[in-house]
């Protein structure tokens, strides 16, 4: 199936981060979705930054609907690492990895 994203747009609305640099999103239609932050960070890149652990899982929020970590501490979205929600979107979707820690 092929979404129009003409007509949905899909916003993260929860997010979270893993040890191996990867990360869960929730999305607005209700699925969780699996995307591996890996490939984005090498030496020379923005996400560069994001090598430290501590930074990648502490740092990470969301703004303007999608993922970013705000490395300064202030949401300032001119200031942030983001990914493109229509890129996280198309990643698999998973079962929920915290649904087993509610419970």
């Amino acid at each position: 199936m092929s979404i129009d994203f003409r007509l949905f747009s899909p916003s993260v609305l929860q997010v979270y981060p893993t040890d191996d640099y990867s990360i869960y999103l929730y999305f607005n239609d209700g699925t969780v979705r699996h995307f591996d932050v890996k490939p984005y960070i090498k030496e020379g890149t923005v996400f560069a930054p994001l090598k430290d652990i501590r930074i990648f899982k502490e740092k990470i929020t969301i703004i303007n609907e999608t993922v970013a970590w705000d490395l300064v501490g202030n949401r300032d979205e001119y200031q942030c690492i983001d990914l493109d929600p229509i890129e996280l979107y198309q990643s698999p979707i998973v079962d929920d990895p915290l649904e087993d820690k509610v419970n």
